[in-house]
């Protein structure tokens, strides 16, 4: 049976894939996979029967590829595939364990800068005391804060890096504008890390993203931020240990090359709805989805 995948619809042309996603759909129907689209908007809305209006009935198992859905959200989108006779091949679970730090951070603690996470609803910061407490179990002088799924790094000394972890009212009042900026877009909750020092090529990180699937690794592509596609591939073999551990089906991890030359995983994400660097191959991109 052909893979089925699903994307979103162009917010302006419903019968279009979303045009950031446009190339990669193309290239899975020429590798043969077939697709379908689903109304991000109104999942997001919380109208998951209107999203899957365009799924074909009876479509069997599917992949999503397309913009982040929260896991509440994806978990309607399951539910309501299900309906209308379709699967998607990662399980709400498995989504929220790759998707939110909570969920993968054990598997990977060896690997990725040491962490402390609080849960908090949109618009609510944790109280000084709180975040105090927080700040004092990390390793290390200063830190950033993200929610469980993204920060907000090009708003580096307002609203991601603390300089000092143990300045409470800094670390409060960084942590606070975070929470503002982030509105009602705010994941699960408030995440701090331990600050490394990583490598850089001008203003970007060295990162790399290494897709994988069933545990294995698939493709390796530059950081969509990163402003060049070159990059030297890092040693996997922790790395694989880790992965297999999260027991997820398709998930990337991205690594960066910390200053002392140890490559460091900064962040797991479902793969689902990680982004491809502009240059990376769509024709590989399609084979990593469409090999058995």
């Amino acid at each position: 049976m052909a893979t089925t995948v699903l994307y979103c619809s162009d917010p302006l042309n419903e019968r279009r894939v979303d045009s950031h996603f446009a190339a990669e759909a193309g290239a899975l129907r020429a590798a043969g996979a077939a697709t379908a689209l689903i109304d991000h908007d109104a999942l997001l809305a919380g109208d998951a029967e209107r999203a899957v209006a365009r799924v074909p009935a009876g479509a069997g198992e599917l992949w999503y590829r397309g913009w982040m859905i929260p896991v509440r959200r994806y978990a309607e989108l399951a539910a309501a595939l299900r309906e209308r006779g379709g699967a998607l091949r990662v399980s709400p679970e498995a989504y929220r364990r790759a998707h939110e730090l909570p969920g993968w951070y054990e598997a990977f603690a060896g690997l990725t800068p040491p962490s402390g996470w609080l849960a908090t609803a949109p618009g609510k910061t944790p109280d000084p005391a709180q975040l105090a407490e927080l700040a004092a179990a990390l390793p290390a002088r200063s830190g950033i804060v993200k929610d469980y799924v993204k920060s907000r790094k090009h708003q580096w000394a307002e609203a991601c890096h603390l300089p000092d972890l143990a300045d409470r009212a800094a670390v409060h009042r960084v942590v606070s504008r975070f929470v503002e900026l982030q509105g009602e877009d705010l994941a699960g909750g408030v995440v701090l890390r331990a600050f490394e020092q990583f490598t850089a090529v001008g203003d970007a990180a060295t990162e790399v993203r290494v897709w994988w699937r069933g545990g294995e690794p698939r493709l390796l592509t530059a950081h969509p931020d990163s402003s060049h596609a070159e990059f030297s591939p890092p040693e996997l073999g922790p790395v694989r240990a880790a992965v297999a551990a999260l027991d997820c089906p398709f998930v990337t991890t991205d690594l960066a090359l910390r200053a002392d030359g140890v490559w460091r995983v900064v962040e797991v994400g479902d793969g689902q709805v990680s982004d491809l660097h502009r240059q990376a191959d769509p024709a590989a991109f399609a084979r990593l989805l469409t090999a058995g």
